[in-house]
């Protein structure tokens, strides 16, 4: 890590000893690796005791639909609930639909009930699944079953839960309870967490060996700052760094260096991975790296911009959602 100029001991340990001056780093490595005094453990030691002050999960909210997906989700969060201690509450939105009165004229009093009547019927099964899987589990939980718009409910109680988890997109349906635009509301209008839960095959291991996308933005520093629990608790932490800018207001003379560092810190094995690719491609290199590293978590800051109200991604993020194979935590 660079001094930069700021640094004005005349060494300073991580895992190991580097020796700083106002010129810079003497002695370092990438990949997590830094040679210095291999008796010196007065970092190792600072960082067990800072694995322990890191914030922790103790209230988790999973958005539960009647998607196939749905079980695989609840399983999913009940295993995050296990290994944080955390309390779980699930939450399914009947979505009643408001019909104009000209519209309920043409249709008759008779589908919107039945409209309405499978809306309830569906959050009935929903909630046998989830006590069930809870009952096994032994686990602190709660159901919540509200009305309304299904985005501004989850929005609504999620404001309340240290992390959300979510459900990927599958193409081609609408269930209920579900709603398609749900990742992009939740990241951006909550100031919380979310972890996205794939579709398909979602792992059985809960954040084991984790990938971090970083690139030196705040939209990455607020993600690996939200997911400091998770991270510390990892058994393995990549820091995918693709493509960096060097410099100052970059990712410094070393890429990576500097967040490996303050990751060190606080208890987590970093190893930082430098690659090069093609702009339009970051999405299918960060996918492809996760399968590489036999990642079971991806943790990437969310990027996008405002248009009236109309939420839009970055091109690298909804890629991700759109193709994601292990589960993603999102920040903004």
């Amino acid at each position: 890590m660079p001094c930069l100029g700021l640094c004005f001991t005349k060494s300073c340990t991580l895992r190991g000893r580097w020796a700083c001056s106002l010129r810079g780093l003497r002695a370092c490595s990438l990949r997590g690796r830094w040679r210095g005094n291999p008796e010196d453990n007065a970092f190792a030691a600072t960082a067990r005791i800072n694995k322990v002050r890191v914030m922790t999960l103790k209230d988790i909210l999973v958005h539960i639909d009647s998607s196939p997906s749905a079980a695989g989700r609840l399983d999913y969060a009940i295993r995050l609930a296990q290994t944080h201690d955390a309390h779980l509450a699930a939450i399914y939105v009947v979505a009643v639909a408001p019909i104009h009165q000209y519209t309920e004229a043409d249709l008759g009093p008779e589908l919107i009930e039945a409209h309405d009547r499978f809306m309830r019927e569906s959050a009935e099964e929903a909630k046998r699944l989830f006590d069930e899987k809870v009952a096994r589990a032994g686990i602190a939980a709660e159901w919540r079953q509200v009305e309304g718009a299904v985005p501004e409910m989850v929005v609504l109680h999620a404001r309340y839960a240290d992390l959300t988890v979510l459900g990927q997109r599958i193409p081609g349906r609408l269930d209920a309870g579900a709603a398609p635009e749900l990742p992009d509301h939740v990241v951006v209008d909550v100031g919380r967490p979310a972890i996205v839960v794939p579709y398909e095959d979602p792992p059985d291991t809960v954040a084991r060996r984790v990938l971090l996308a970083w690139n030196a933005s705040r939209a990455a520093a607020r993600a690996t700052n939200d997911a400091l629990s998770i991270l510390a608790d990892a058994d393995e932490v990549r820091i995918m760094v693709i493509n960096p800018k060097k410099g100052v207001m970059g990712h410094g003379e070393l890429p990576g260096a500097d967040i490996a560092t303050h990751l060190a810190r606080h208890g987590v094995k970093g190893e930082v991975v430098e690659v090069t690719a093609d702009r339009k491609t970051v999405g299918d290199e960060l996918i492809a790296q996760c399968q590489a590293f036999n990642a079971d978590m991806m943790v990437i800051g969310s990027y996008g911009s405002f248009r009236l109200r109309e939420l839009v991604f970055g091109g690298t993020t909804r890629h991700i959602l759109a193709n994601m194979t292990v589960p993603v935590f999102m920040s903004r």
